[in-house]
């Protein structure tokens, strides 16, 4: 990690715990969360909405592009062997490209996309699901707790959710990582930080490795 900042301390934007250590590197100035592991991106470093939706049409991804669907897969493979026939979904932040509820559809599991810059209607947010999709999503989230909530109310009880985001690595690794690299990623998670989100909803752990985290609503 880089050397420690004075700043003012900022509230953990998951669990809103105010301890933990602040640090800067050439990227931005970091916080990791003494209580949920998460570790965020200080909020008076964020892109505003013009500057994030730019770099965002800045990725060159395709509904039709093979290399992106292999990607994708890696969420959409184990999720779907774990799906009842027909099962609808929601892409949780869908992007430019709805690759992944595409895909979904294809395969006989109907799903709609919904995200905030690229497909804003908030019809879809008021329906429940079999199963939520979030690729490459958490990492952009400004407000988690809220996203989540929204995310757990949408599911039926017994639903998957299926979480893409790479995964932290030792702090000791952080400063050398790449993702934190990229300006719209303001939260960086670890096992423990997925653990106590899923402690907060409720969610039972089906399957997880270094980048895909699979769910099921207990309650």
């Amino acid at each position: 990690m880089g050397s420690a900042s004075a700043d003012a301390v900022v509230a953990c934007p998951l669990c809103g715990d105010s301890s933990g250590v602040s640090w800067r590197e050439t990227t931005g100035i970091y916080r990791h969360c003494a209580s949920c592991d998460l570790v965020s991106r200080d909020p008076a470093t964020w892109l505003d909405a013009v500057a994030e939706r730019a770099y965002y049409g800045t990725h060159d991804n395709r509904v039709d592009d093979p290399g992106y669907r292999r990607f994708l897969a890696q969420l959409a493979g184990p999720l779907m062997v774990r799906l009842a026939p027909g099962a609808h979904g929601l892409d949780y932040g869908c992007g430019a490209a709805p690759a992944l509820a595409t895909m979904l559809s294809e395969a006989g599991f109907p799903t709609v996309g919904y995200d905030p810059f690229f497909a804003p209607d908030e019809m879809p947010l008021a329906a429940r699901y079999d199963f939520v999709t979030c690729t490459e999503v958490l990492e952009h989230m400004h407000a988690p707790l809220r996203d989540l909530a929204r995310i757990d109310a949408m599911l039926v009880t017994g639903g998957l959710l299926g979480l893409m985001t790479e995964l932290r690595p030792a702090m000791a690794g952080f400063a050398r990582w790449h993702y934190h690299r990229d300006p719209t990623h303001v939260g960086f998670h670890s096992e423990a930080s997925l653990r106590w989100i899923a402690r907060r909803f409720g969610w039972e752990q089906v399957g997880m490795d270094r980048r895909v985290s699979l769910w099921r609503k207990s309650r």
